[in-house]
């Protein structure tokens, strides 16, 4: 039906209105404009919200659990760490080769001689035990690079190598490479012959007590040093303390006879192979080429020539006991930090 209010659009040019000429009505769109316009603009898409916020949720899932894989990993990781790390403490290196063939043993002695250092009598001695109970050792062979230490250190080391010796009858020898000095000489006179290169730094046969006197330099700085003793003696060496003449004495005294004591083991170890001179006992060293000339080392060799033209066997057996990665860290991160603060400041002087 007509409707009688209805004004139908003019076909006039003249009498068009500019509602007719209005561009991009949605209910005058064709239908692919409206496909079009669905895919450039998706929240025109009825339900995006919804997969919108399900891809978001599958993003957030899938970044946890990689971050628990993660978390996963790490944690095995420490664990097979630390489960190495206690398995090599407990379980010390072994001889690479085979212990039962016909071999030169070989024990190391590198370093300050010191309790609790890799030339301890602890460890040293420890090595010396297994090289001497194997039955394929045919001879022990001390390979010697230190310039000496602790004198007890040494003197355990020497009697367990003369008391080894006599329990297996098995010969010990030397081998110096840079420097047997002092306590290092002291452990090598137990061996039946010391082999030297030419130039090697031999000798050094005497004791010494080394420290610091702080008394002027505190008076130049007003410093008054409070020291407490119960014994007349309790402060005897303190770095901040005069010494008296009694107590330089006293301390001159015991080194003597530590010095003698030293002097006994070389003579009993070397013998009549001595050819002992004024200055051989006061602390000089020599060449390896003088050592051999006095009598205080036998040859020029080294552990090649000793394993093959001494021993007859040129497999070599390394017994040294050597810190494992787990101990290495432990001294390096552990309580040994201070070590060396501490020994500067020790109320007595260790001997060497």
């Amino acid at each position: 039906m007509n409707d009688p209010h209805r004004t139908e659009p003019s076909t006039d040019p003249d009498l068009l209105r500019e509602s007719d000429f209005r561009p991009n009505q949605p209910e005058s769109l064709p239908p692919y404009s409206q496909a079009k316009k669905s895919a450039d603009y998706p929240s025109a898409t009825p339900g995006w919200e919804r997969a919108t916020l399900e891809k978001l949720a599958f993003a957030s899932l899938n970044e946890q659990k990689a971050t628990r894989r993660w978390k996963t990993f790490v944690r095995l990781a420490w664990l097979a760490f630390f489960v190495a790390l206690v398995w090599m403490a407990l379980h010390r290196g072994t001889p690479a080769s085979d212990a039962t063939v016909p071999h030169t043993a070989v024990v190391e002695i590198k370093g300050e001689i010191a309790a609790g250092a890799d030339a301890s009598a602890e460890f040293v001695n420890a090595a010396l035990r297994a090289a001497f109970e194997d039955d394929g050792a045919k001879a022990v062979v001390l390979l010697i690079n230190s310039p000496g230490g602790s004198p007890v250190q040494a003197g355990m080391m020497n009697d367990e190598i003369l008391r080894l010796k006599a329990k297996h009858k098995k010969p010990v020898y030397a081998v110096v490479e840079e420097t047997c000095a002092s306590a290092a000489y002291y452990i090598a006179v137990s061996a039946d012959r010391i082999y030297v290169d030419k130039a090697s730094i031999v000798g050094s046969i005497g004791v010494l007590m080394d420290g610091f006197g702080f008394t002027g330099l505190m008076d130049k700085l007003g410093v008054e040093r409070r020291l407490l003793t119960a014994g007349e003696n309790k402060g005897f060496l303190d770095p901040f303390s005069p010494q008296s003449e009694k107590q330089r004495a006293f301390a001159q005294a015991m080194l003597d006879q530590i010095h003698q004591q030293f002097i006994a083991v070389v003579k009993a170890g070397r013998g009549k192979r001595l050819k002992e001179t004024p200055e051989m006992f006061s602390g000089l060293f020599w060449s390896g080429q003088q050592a051999v000339e006095l009598g205080l080392a036998d040859q020029l060799g080294n552990l090649d020539y000793v394993a093959r033209e001494v021993v007859k066997t040129d497999e070599i057996i390394d017994y040294t006991r050597r810190d494992n990665v787990a101990e290495r860290l432990a001294k390096k991160f552990g309580a040994a930090m201070g070590e060396g603060a501490m020994k500067a400041f020790k109320a007595i002087p260790a001997l060497r």
